[in-house]
């Protein structure tokens, strides 16, 4: 018992060490579907998993919108109220110029669409700029830094906690450029964006996971489409059971195809509804004016056209109406869903389109799709589901999903799933990237004597390339210093006004340096070429992880056994022993990484100068060389235990010395030996440039000082109201029966002056005043009314603290009733103007020293046994003394517990204390007595 005891103490003390740690730590993760017009946010922590946020209204979504005001900010519903009076300085719908030039297609229609903004370029990487006013402006990466801190704070409020990682939706057709847009925006918010899932993917693993039961080893292929407010997007994904190298059996979802549509949405038809609208308030000619030159009315009528197209739905016609809508005139006309299939016919005969495109990428037909399920606000409308339905040539389209939460709640899973701090069941994603990328480059070749520049190029990541996935690519006929590009594969796919939005080709150009001196120090080894090394992370960005000259010769191995110690000091010198040469083990740990895979070669000429580097095959891995390794090491250690004592006595000629007989010699052994230098990579990025980092600096510090202004508002505010509120509050109590009743006349004239004198001090220049002259002068008027509201309060209390020591008095009128009589006695002889002596913190003690002793009598007469009782059968000792019969000894009577545990002849065990320990911990940090997993911070089951 005593060691079970001290194991458990032990085992105990070691949880404890492991858990504390992280109680204190932020472990609830969040996500971010950032759609045009709305986002949605969603989050994990113990106890609440993937729970959509609430905003301050309560909704379950929010606006996209941000106000910036002289003074303030304003997001969300907020902003979208204030944007008809200032519809210059509130933000909407600014996604589309994300990771733009200033003169790309989509930034000129954006002006178009809102003519209210004024943006200008940005001299220092082409990108666009709001200008608020003269020195003033922001990039769209601010202020959607912006909106996603206010994302934070409300999922931080939600949630009682801070939170610092997150999962970002974007849709799944962006490039490079705008990727490193978002992500810029997510570092601006302060937030450690785990990764950019795209849209379509977070739709269907939220699918997926609540179908769990219904994936198995049969592939289902299952069609998304997803039309928001601003794009559309197609997605085909598989479904089926693979074998995973952890887990077994798991679910996954590949990503088959994917077609879309940059400006298929909801917004485009708000748009047009709009300038119908406009046109019909125009030619109802109660205004000289032209309303389309109203930033003012033309914000009023976009909102409405949204309210109009909602309802249209579900009804064939609505009036729209706007009081006020300019010069205070009223707008009223009548708006069929006819009139709006017209007015949007061109953008209803695209719906098909990007079916059309996720088909052809999968290099599927409708007959191989069993479900087709519709997703995003813009699919409600009759008129989509009418066309898609044709399209898909279904029966019915699926709506067995939340269209406007599901990439929430999928990237919310995700988010766990990344996060250190959950356990979530395994579901294998396998995402695919929209564009090739391949690397380019040029060399001189002769051909029949004739010198020219060849150019190159080799694909490293096709069309719908899955990843996260590493990727190397060689170089072998560059002996000196050569630069190569990294551009955009075949977009053939995309038609003309796809590829003029989407902007540059050519990604990066990469300059390498110290080729040369790597050539001419290593000049007596074979040259395996220069190695590049790429890697497509979670979020689809792309990146060079680092350029290598590689060089490798064949030594031959001596014949002669070599002791376990020589062995051992030889793999420790290959191991420590620089950055020059390694063995067969470095060659696969530097060289060929286990995550990489390599670029399949072409079948052309340039092959030899361009070639992947050919992956270990069967027996020639480095698991095998490994295994082949480590037998070595045993045969050499069984023949050196034979021959210890030789081998202790002379070391230098025992081996040869040894007959034939004895050990036969081994045949000579070729070994390569392999050298790696680290070649340096200058890289220009040709797309978007990214900020530089003095730059970025200024805009974390620009947000930042918003964040503390908006604090120090809200503080200001907030104290300037609970000034203003006491003031009322108290004035109205000094009128009220019981506040009179416990002061003076004189005592309440003094309270009310000094209300009056604050209350006009407020009004004249109290508002303009600072927080901390605010909270003083509240702290000043609940320090002149304390004691009359002390007074007040204890005669509340009265009634209930009497009512409960007289209860208890009736169980023992003997305790406390004297001290009762006597302070009841005293206060009655009291004006009520005076400080009380009978105080209910006092009748508190007594009632809490009686209960206690009450309690202490009757625990001592339930637990307290009698002695038991003898017969008078006895029976004659040796020496003639009467000794009692135990046998016929009378006990006291057993409760009823002990009378069950008398019946059971094998009482139940309890548990090991160890087990006890392990149970309490895992339950009290998770919320449930569920099992903790064996890893360094304590995980949620999900």
């Amino acid at each position: 018992m005593g060691l079970a005891m001290r194991t458990a103490g032990v085992l105990f003390l070691f949880l404890l060490v492991n858990l504390l740690p992280y109680q204190t730590e932020s472990v609830a993760v969040m996500s971010v579907d950032l759609g045009c017009e709305w986002l949605k946010i969603a989050i994990v922590k113990p106890g609440v998993p993937m729970e959509i946020v609430l905003n301050k209204e309560s909704r379950r979504k929010t606006p996209i919108a941000v106000t910036l005001k002289e003074n303030e900010r304003l997001f969300g519903d907020t902003a979208v109220g204030n944007a008809a009076k200032n519809p210059k300085l509130t933000f909407r719908f600014f996604q589309d110029l994300l990771g733009k030039l200033a003169d790309n297609p989509q930034v000129v229609t954006f002006q178009k669409n809102f003519p209210e903004y004024t943006i200008v370029k940005d001299e220092l990487r082409g990108t666009v700029l709001f200008k608020l006013s003269e020195g003033v402006t922001y990039s769209p990466e601010e202020i959607l830094g912006m909106m996603l801190n206010y994302s934070r704070s409300l999922a931080e409020e939600f949630a009682e906690q801070t939170i610092k990682d997150a999962v970002i939706t974007v849709p799944a057709f962006l490039n490079q450029a705008e990727r490193r847009a978002v992500l810029h925006g997510g570092k601006l918010a302060g937030l450690k964006v785990l990764q950019l899932l795209n849209e379509n993917t977070a739709v269907a693993l939220n699918y997926g996971v609540f179908r769990r039961k219904d994936i198995n080893s049969t592939a289902q292929n299952v069609m998304f489409y997803d039309m928001g407010s601003r794009s559309t997007t197609c997605t085909i994904v598989t479904y089926q059971t693979v074998k995973t190298k952890d887990s077994g059996m798991q679910p996954q979802l590949q990503i088959r195809g994917v077609g879309f549509d940059r400006t298929l949405g909801g917004l485009e038809i708000d748009l047009r509804l709009r300038d119908h609208l406009a046109k019909l308030f125009n030619e109802q000619k109660k205004s000289k004016k032209d309303v389309r030159e109203n930033p003012r009315a033309m914000v009023k009528l976009l909102k409405e056209a949204n309210r109009v197209k909602t309802i249209l739905s579900a009804n064939n016609d609505h009036m729209a109406q706007i009081e006020g809508l300019m010069d205070d005139i009223d707008f009223k006309a009548k708006v069929t869903r006819q009139d709006l299939e017209e007015l949007c016919a061109d953008i209803f005969a695209r719906v098909p389109i990007p079916v059309q495109k996720a088909l052809s990428s999968s290099e599927m037909n409708m007959d191989e799709i069993d479900q087709v399920i519709i997703v995003g606000g813009a699919t409600r409308v009759p008129k989509v589901q009418e066309q898609l339905l044709k399209a898909v040539g279904k029966e019915e389209l699926g709506k067995n999903i939340n269209a406007d939460e599901a990439a929430a709640m999928g990237a919310v899973y995700q988010a766990a799933a990344l996060s250190k701090a959950f356990k979530v069941k395994p579901f294998v994603v396998r995402d695919a990237a929209i564009y090739p990328i391949q690397v380019e480059f040029t060399r001189e070749a002769e051909e029949e004597g004739v010198k020219s520049i060849k150019h190159n190029k080799r694909v490293l990541f096709q069309r719908l390339a899955q990843y996260p996935q590493r990727k190397v690519i060689t170089f072998n006929r560059y002996t000196d210093d050569f630069e190569f590009d990294i551009n955009y594969g075949d977009l053939g796919f995309l038609d003309a006004e796809d590829l003029r939005v989407f902007g540059s080709r050519n990604l990066t150009t990469v300059k390498l340096g110290g080729v040369g001196e790597s050539f001419q120090k290593n000049s007596d080894y074979e040259s395996k070429g220069i190695k590049a090394h790429f890697n497509m992370d979670e979020s689809g960005i792309l990146s060079l992880d680092r350029v290598e000259s590689v060089f490798e010769t064949v030594l031959e191995e001596k014949s002669e056994q070599e002791s376990t110690l020589t062995k051992l000091g030889n793999t420790i010198s290959s191991l420590f022993g620089g950055g020059s040469s390694t063995t067969d083990n470095k060659e696969n740990a530097t060289d060929t990484v286990q995550e990489e895979e390599e670029v399949p070669s072409e079948p052309t000429k340039e092959e030899q100068e361009v070639s992947e580097p050919a992956e270990p095959q069967g027996g020639d891995t480095g698991a095998s060389k490994a295994e082949d390794k480590k037998e070595d090491g045993k045969n050499e250690e069984k023949e050196e235990t034979k021959d210890t004592k030789e081998k202790s006595e002379s070391t230098k000629d025992t081996e040869t010395k040894k007959t034939p007989e004895e050990e036969p010699k081994k045949p000579a052994v070729s070994k390569k030996q392999k050298i790696v230098d680290e070649i340096g990579a200058l890289q220009t990025i040709k797309d978007i440039p990214n900020i530089s980092e003095e730059e970025e600096k200024k805009s974390i510090k620009k947000l930042q000082e918003l964040t503390e202004r908006d604090i120090e508002k809200h503080e200001h505010e907030k104290s300037a109201n609970s000034l203003e509120a006491f003031i009322f509050e108290t004035q109205d109590k000094l009128e009220q029966e019981e506040f009179i009743k416990v002061s003076t006349e004189q005592q309440r004239e003094e309270i009310s002056t000094k209300l009056r004198q604050v209350s006009g001090w407020l009004e004249e220049d109290g508002y303009q005043a600072s927080t901390k002259e605010l909270k003083e002068k509240l702290s000043e008027l609940k320090k002149a009314c304390k004691s009359l509201f002390f007074k007040v309060e204890e005669r509340r209390k009265w009634p209930d603290r009497l009512s409960a020591l007289d209860s208890l008095l009736n169980h023992s009128t003997i305790f406390l009733n004297t001290w009762k009589n006597e302070t009841l006695a005293e206060q009655a002889k009291l004006p009520d103007t005076e400080k009380p002596v009978l105080l209910s913190k006092d009748i508190e003690q007594k009632l809490g020293a009686l209960d206690r002793e009450v309690q202490y009598l009757l625990n001592k007469a339930k637990f307290a046994k009698p002695k038991p009782k003898q017969k008078n059968n006895t029976t004659k000792s040796e020496n003639g003394e009467n000794i009692p019969d135990t046998k016929e000894t009378v006990t006291t009577p057993k409760t009823e517990s002990e009378k069950e545990k008398a019946s059971d002849p094998e009482p139940a065990k309890e548990p090991p204390v160890e087990e006890e320990k392990i149970l309490e911990l895992a339950g009290s940090e998770t919320g449930s007595q569920t099992e903790q997993p064996s890893e360094e911070k304590p995980k949620t089951e999900l």
